[in-house]
């Protein structure tokens, strides 16, 4: 390749192509966005309107994101909307954008957000009359080897659920579609005919003009200094020009969202952080690209090419990422960064090898610009936990175009509605805390963040950045016993625990679809929970005490409960906090301690948006108090038949079901520790029992535990196993089975709600309308049975159902049943729409009467659903058991 302009200095932004760098104020002016000067101030306007005093919204951030929050905001008829940008309108990473609109996305929040910033965005133009450059290309996600296709297969079945087109195509078939591509490495490749490329400043733009028409104020040159919150709640902005009162605000900051939240007066975490991003713009090639040649992604490679003037755009996500920004803003806009040949050089090398016919090409110019990443590669959307009326949209991973449409829809239907219409959980910024705010720990992760978006990511893969965050106290006691680390929340929790003489490395190294190399590790403490006792360190777990003087904490969690809550000391109870549409907020245990204390045990990463759920619905009453007591203590999961064996040893008490039933906690001296919470719960429908333990006797219980336990047949087990014996026994989780939208009726937990009480509780009218009018999906079990561990690809989550050929739904989570020896996926199917169209309430029969198959990367394997769960196929006795609940639920 030559260039023409191969220089380290800084490009001038006047030689930027128009299709980079509109010439924001005179573009604007000569397009009628004056139609109400009022609502719009251009940069080119020497006298600037004044500053409104008050709205309703304020948004900051003119880019594409600010603009389609403003957009929807207004289509969902908010018209007091002020949206503000300290510069000049998309003069930030939309002006830079590279413009791919692909729909190709890791999980399906972000796919369905695509496909709608895709309609939206070729409907713009008749909506405003302004050209927006959308143009049907269709792109190409190469694979150069089998994983890689493999996980293009898995991701085209998850595509086709949501009614995206997509195929898996051959290499001869990436040869016919797009002429320079070099097939001679590649195994295969995804095929979107529908995903596009579009002018980002110019969707900005439309976007911006349809919002000022129904009349959004947009101001330019008005930097926000900070927000004035009062009492927890938003109530003014305070900018270089001025106040506006408003009661919400929306930080749409992009690069600047994370400094901007610190700057609040009461401080706002946007755990977010900018990276340089490259890509090159070639001049005309000899033959010169059609516009609708296809986008190529080739992630092996590292590398993405779109046509572009006849010729190519081309950039990538490379290994070793620059970080910037870290030490704060510097600039209002982002201008043209330097240029770097160097660092780029890898990126222009696969390119070279994927098109060899570019050589001869001529370089137009190296464009460097920054983008923001966040520590799980998802963008931050919502409400934000601690200030109620503070929005937050930013942090796209370098898919700011690919999102803004749909991101912007949701989240103005989370103001508008209070909940969007899909489950956004994936995306809540309340999946974060505090802890994740270090500019050290955002530093590091992003430079992990960025090259991962394009690493090829088997099943239980781990970030190796930000770790050793929040650890047990016995961390480093079950390390040296070979404990295997995941992280959640920011807490290591153990895996699995490599017995000696096994190979580690090998382990550690170990990336696969198919039989993992850990499957006889989990075998064993799978048994070992099932014949003798086994210790888990569910530390994690989000812990909260609510204390009253009076009956408060009882009348809140009668109220935010589903289930009853009135119940003797000791006892426990399993419930969902509903929402009001009978959705779950959380999925607990609660402990009534005494009359006016309760435990509350939830998920690990439910610690931010339990506590913002319970505080949003606790009175202002200063004899009621919530504490997060996650830090104060271990929390230890005896699995087993032997586990009273070892607490009576330790306690000398009787632990046996006569002196300790089910679902009760006493406080116990275990060893030498007083004060131990003993639960005979273990999360997983195995005999046992739960201690929760102050922290600072936790080393002590656990090597007593341990010693005792040894002539039991103990030993550490991790969350591997864990997640086998709860699917097994039919157990789910929140976050993986269960959401927002899931409701007890429709994954049978009827049960625990307390129909029977007269006492209202959050959620209780939608479920008693959904009683009446029929549930319209059901969760159930799937056990594959034509299907080879040894050799069959596995099924680990999100992989289509069909019954009797036909689409019926999508599993939630699985693992292998090791009592089955078989492998079992939980997940909801649902019964085709009526004849209207209008969904058809589910029966038993319907699930019973079904033949049921699992797409695995688009093979289909034979299952058999089940309402209930099983101890084992193979055993008569059980099996006929199992035949009796059947009929009888039939017979209902």
């Amino acid at each position: 390749m030559c260039s023409c302009v191969r220089s380290s200095r800084a490009m001038a932004p006047a030689l930027l192509p128009r299709l980079l760098l509109p010439q924001v104020g005179s573009r604007l002016a000569g397009r009628g966005l004056w139609t109400s000067p009022q609502c719009l101030a251009v940069g080119g306007d020497p006298q600037l309107p004044p500053l409104p005093g008050q709205a309703r919204v304020v948004i900051c951030g003119g880019g594409i994101v600010g603009t389609s929050v403003a957009y929807h905001l207004a289509k969902l008829g908010w018209t007091d909307v002020v949206l503000l940008e300290q510069g000049r309108l998309g003069a930030g990473t939309t002006r830079l954008c590279a413009g791919i609109l692909s729909m190709a996305k890791p999980i399906s929040i972000e796919s369905q957000m695509a496909s709608y910033s895709s309609s939206l965005y070729q409907q713009l133009e008749e909506e405003t009359g302004i050209k927006t450059g959308y143009v049907k290309t269709g792109s190409l996600c190469l694979a150069q080897n089998q994983d890689r296709f493999i996980s293009l297969k898995r991701l085209a079945t998850r595509l086709k659920v949501l009614g995206i087109s997509c195929n898996i195509i051959k290499p001869k078939e990436i040869a016919k579609l797009h002429p320079l591509v070099n097939i001679h490495d590649l195994v295969g490749a995804l095929h979107l005919p529908e995903d596009a490329v579009v002018s980002s400043p110019d969707v900005n733009h439309a976007l911006a003009v349809a919002a000022a028409r129904q009349g959004v104020q947009i101001l330019e040159q008005t930097a926000i200094q900070q927000v004035v919150v009062e009492k927890g709640h938003v109530t003014a902005v305070e900018t270089d020009r001025g106040s506006i009162e408003c009661d919400y605000f929306v930080n749409c900051a992009g690069q600047w969202a994370y400094e901007l939240g610190q700057a609040s007066e009461v401080k706002v975490s946007v755990p977010l952080h900018g990276c340089e991003h490259f890509y090159l713009l070639t001049k005309p090639l000899q033959e010169m690209l059609s516009p609708n040649t296809p986008v190529i992604i080739d992630m092996d490679g590292r590398m993405y090419a779109r046509p572009w003037q006849g010729g190519l755009l081309s950039g990538g996500l490379e290994k070793n990422p620059k970080p910037i920004f870290t030490e704060g803003r510097n600039q209002l806009e982002v201008q043209n960064m330097q240029e770097d040949w160097d660092h780029f050089e890898p990126m222009l090398s696969a390119l070279l090898r994927r098109m060899p016919n570019l050589e001869a090409a001529e370089i137009h110019q190296l464009v460097n610009c920054p983008e923001s990443f966040t520590p799980d590669m998802r963008c931050l959307m919502g409400e934000t936990p601690g200030v109620s009326g503070y929005y937050v949209l930013a942090g796209m991973n370098s898919s700011g175009l690919a999102f803004a449409g749909g991101a912007g829809k949701y989240l103005a239907e989370w103001m508008t509605y209070g909940y969007p219409t899909a489950n956004v959980w994936a995306l809540d910024i309340k999946r974060f805390g505090n802890l994740q705010s270090s500019r050290t720990f955002l530093r590091h992760r992003v430079m992990e963040v960025m090259p991962l978006l394009y690493e090829l990511k088997v099943p239980r893969w781990d970030f190796q950045t930000g770790r050793q965050l929040r650890t047990s106290p016995l961390y480093d006691r079950l390390d040296t016993q070979g404990a295997r680390w995941m992280e959640k929340h920011g807490f290591e929790r153990p895996k699995y625990f490599v017995p000696p003489g096994k190979d580690l490395l090998s382990l550690d190294q170990s990336k696969t679809f198919y039989k993992p190399d850990w499957f006889d590790i989990v075998g064993a403490e799978v048994k070992c929970c099932k014949e003798a006792v086994c210790v888990i360190d569910m530390s994690s777990f989000t812990k909260f005490e609510l204390t009253s003087t009076g009956d408060q904490a009882l009348e809140l969690l009668q109220y935010l409960c589903a289930n009853d809550l009135d119940v003797p000391v000791g006892h426990i109870v399993h419930t969902g906090m509903l929402n009001e549409r009978g959705g779950y907020e959380n999925d607990c245990s609660v402990v009534r301690i005494s009359k006016n204390s309760f435990f509350i045990i939830s998920p690990t990463d439910q610690q931010v948006h339990c506590w913002s759920w319970i505080k949003k619905h606790m009175p202002s009453d200063p004899h009621l108090h919530l504490e997060d007591v996650s830090w104060k203590y271990t929390a230890l999961n005896l699995i087993g038949p032997r586990a009273m064996d070892v607490l009576a040893e330790l306690s000398y008490v009787s632990m046996t079901p006569e002196h300790f039933p089910s679902m009760f906690c006493k406080e116990m001296s275990v060893g030498y520790a007083n004060g131990i919470r003993v639960m005979s719960m273990t999360h997983t429908g195995e005999p046992g029992f739960m201690l929760y333990i102050p922290i600072e006797y936790a080393l002590h219980v656990y090597n007593e535990v341990m010693s005792v336990g040894q002539k039991y047949g103990i030993r550490n087990a991790g969350y591997y196993a864990l997640r086998s014996l709860r699917i097994e026994k039919f157990f789910a989780f929140w976050g993986q089975d269960l959401d927002t939208f899931t409701t007890p009726l429709e994954c049978g937990r009827e049960f625990r709600v307390k129909f029977d009480k007269d006492t209202n509780f959050l959620g209780r009218e939608a479920l008693l309308q959904q009683r009446q009018e029929g549930v319209f999906r059901r969760f159930v079990m799937l056990v594959l049975e034509d299907h080879d561990t040894e050799l069959d690809l596995w099924p680990w989550w999100g992989e289509p159902v069909y019954r009797s050929g036909q689409l019926a739904g999508t599993t939630t989570s699985s693992a292998y049943s090791y009592t089955l020896e078989r492998h079992v996926c939980l997940g909801f199917v649902s019964p085709p729409p009526g004849p209207e169209g209008l969904p058809t309430p589910i029966t038993p029969d319907f699930i019973n009467r079904g033949d049921y198959e699992v797409d695995i990367a688009g093979q289909r394997y034979p299952a058999k659903a089940k309402l209930y769960p099983f101890s084992s196929l193979f055993t008569q006795q059980k099996r006929r058991k199992e035949d009796m609940e059947l009929s009888n639920f039939q017979g209902k």
